[in-house]
């Protein structure tokens, strides 16, 4: 989100964080129930039809991706279906960084306010840990070489680095 947030400040694209449609179905439904996940699905679902249809500049959607669970792949290929309809580019930014990093990252001021059901700290590092545990959430290689996806890790880099090492690489405006 932080990095989006950037790539958004530099090039006029609207910024849809995977929370701004997971929060406020949080209050009526527990995160994997299977209203959560209806509701979820179709907010983005409807936010994408309608800025893939408009003149929006465009869009900065992040996801956390679960590459071992087909589903995941499915629902991508869901929301980006109106882009591919109207001919957009689709582009990938895989990013990358150490636990303990993402850990210290689950904490910043940014994203706690960005993210109000994180602001529960044990229950939010749980979350994290057990999803590294449950779930192969980098690519190992099956996308390199696609004009369309650029990996970074950037446990080392800050949000101001990588969004300026991705709009020169995807050549964003």
């Amino acid at each position: 989100m932080t990095v989006g947030n950037e790539i958004a400040n530099r090039t006029g694209y609207k910024l849809f964080h995977n929370h701004l449609s997971v929060e406020p179905v949080l209050r009526f439904f527990d995160f994997d129930t299977e209203p959560f996940g209806r509701l979820v699905g179709e907010f983005r679902r409807r936010i994408f039809e309608e800025v893939a249809a408009s003149t929006i500049p465009g869009l900065i959607f992040t996801y956390a991706w679960a590459f071992d669970v087909p589903e995941d792949q499915a629902e991508l290929d869901g929301y980006t279906a109106p882009f591919r309809t109207n001919g957009s580019r689709i582009l990938y930014l895989e990013l990358s960084a150490t636990q303990e990093v993402r850990l210290e990252r689950n904490q910043g001021e940014l994203r706690l306010a960005e993210k109000p059901s994180k602001r529960d700290l044990a229950r939010s590092r749980q979350h994290l840990l057990d999803a590294d545990a449950k779930y192969r959430l980098n690519s190992t290689g099956e996308f390199d070489g696609r004009d369309d996806y650029l990996r970074i890790d950037n446990t080392a880099l800050s949000a101001e680095a990588v969004a300026v090492r991705t709009i020169k690489h995807f050549g964003l405006t």
